[in-house]
């Protein structure tokens, strides 16, 4: 029996971060920069007025010589001899003694050096008082403030989130270099398999799996396609992997992984490459599979039938993989080490990843967890307990029982609602 650690790093290796494409940033969220993006103009282009008001000399409105905010004096009226929108093209040039109205985000008149907010001011149209004073700089965003010519916006590998995204906006790049979403291939095989827009008949049941596998594949980051239930005779089933295989860089097969069916299975697979076929230290979901066929040597998961134990294989085994082919540095969930709140049991000889709900303590702000799965009574397979987790305990392979208040390791899966 492989542990999970041998099983993962067989996995891990194989992650093969696909071909940097360029895309439109708008499409571009959460994924890898392929490129360094360096500014080839200031940000901002221009002097900006930080708020509505007065753009001003800061000396004649009592700002020189480090006066700082004090009240006006009779100098600080000044006649306002203009008006500068957001967006003006029109320059403007400000004499001394002068005053120009100007609105957020418009260019400053030249010779200009701070702005007057309206609130400071007696908002005089024609000729406008001072009633605090502005150092020079007050209220000015000046040319170049956020970056340089030549400044790196967005550096090679930096995930792009949303502050990404607007800085490849602010310096006018409408495309940029990325590693793509690995594109990931979901098949069910089953006789008693239908599809959920059909009645099962006697012995028949939905294909939750391809459903099921393909949200977490997309919660994962992948670019997902549920091929559904693949029928028909062997050589049919070669073809549809190898189709499969050409247009994916993962794929996952779900059912047929023992049994006769599982053998059949393993024979087509052999003329591609072949699939190893283990039992791995590991509850649920210890009967499991993975290869990497064909040229490319595309990673190929086999995953049994029983969703909870398919689910647990895809959160330990194959979101990893995904997580590394997105380029992200840390492919792990984050562990939280939390107080058991109940029983939970654990197999001898195998590691127990267990559904829970992860809690905190409103008053000592400590993690507090309980089983769902596992717990004492609690049958491991069943799905409905699943819905309702948002972590899954981890349970070293020496532990056969978690008591109420053992602290334990806690991965963090989503937070619920």
């Amino acid at each position: 029996m492989r542990s999970v650690e041998e099983q993962l790093a067989r996995v891990t290796e194989a992650a093969v971060t696909p071909k940097p494409v360029r895309i439109a940033i708008a499409d571009a969220l959460g994924l890898m920069c392929a490129e360094e993006v360096q500014a080839t103009d200031p940000l901002p282009g221009f002097p900006q007025a930080v708020v509505d008001g007065y753009a001003v000399r800061a000396v004649d409105v009592g700002g020189e010589r480090g006066l700082g905010r004090s009240a006006a004096t009779p100098e600080s009226s000044l006649p306002v001899v203009g008006e500068v929108q957001a967006g003006s093209q029109r320059p403007l040039r400000l004499q001394p003694k002068q005053a120009v109205r100007v609105y957020a985000g418009a260019p400053l008149p030249t010779l200009a050096d701070a702005v007057l907010p309206l609130e400071w001011s007696n908002r005089g149209k024609k000729r406008v008082v001072a009633e605090k004073s502005v150092r020079s700089g007050d209220f000015v965003r000046r040319q170049g403030a956020d970056i340089h010519p030549g400044d790196v916006a967005v550096s090679e590998g930096a995930v792009l989130g949303p502050a990404q995204i607007g800085l490849l906006a602010a310096v006018g790049r409408s495309k940029v270099l990325v590693y793509p979403k690995p594109r990931l291939s979901i098949i069910s095989l089953g006789r008693e398999l239908v599809d959920i827009d059909r009645d099962p008949g006697l012995g028949q049941v939905f294909d939750v799996n391809s459903y099921a596998l393909a949200a977490a594949a997309k919660e994962a980051g992948a670019d997902v396609h549920r091929h559904g239930i693949a029928v028909g005779e062997p050589r049919r089933l070669k073809d549809i992997i190898e189709g499969q295989m050409m247009r994916n860089e993962i794929i996952v097969i779900s059912g047929a992984v023992g049994g006769a069916a599982g053998e059949g299975l393993r024979k087509i697979l052999a003329e591609l490459g072949g699939v190893d076929t283990t039992r791995v230290a590991m509850h649920p979901g210890s009967v499991q599979g993975f290869g990497l066929l064909g040229e490319d040597r595309t990673p190929v998961f086999l995953v049994p039938s029983n969703t909870v134990s398919a689910l647990v294989i895809f959160e330990v085994f194959i979101r990893p993989l995904v997580r590394l082919s997105l380029g992200k540095r840390n492919a792990n969930r984050r562990v939280i080490r939390a107080r058991a709140l109940n029983h939970v049991n654990s197999r001898e000889g195998r590691q127990g990843f267990v559904r829970a709900r992860l809690m905190r303590d409103v008053e000592t702000q400590d993690y507090l967890v309980e089983g769902i799965g596992g717990a004492t009574g609690a049958p491991a397979h069943l799905l409905a307990g699943l819905s309702e987790a948002n972590a899954m305990i981890k349970i070293p392979e020496a532990v056969t029982e978690i008591r109420p208040g053992d602290v334990v390791e806690v991965l963090f899966l989503s937070q619920n609602g």
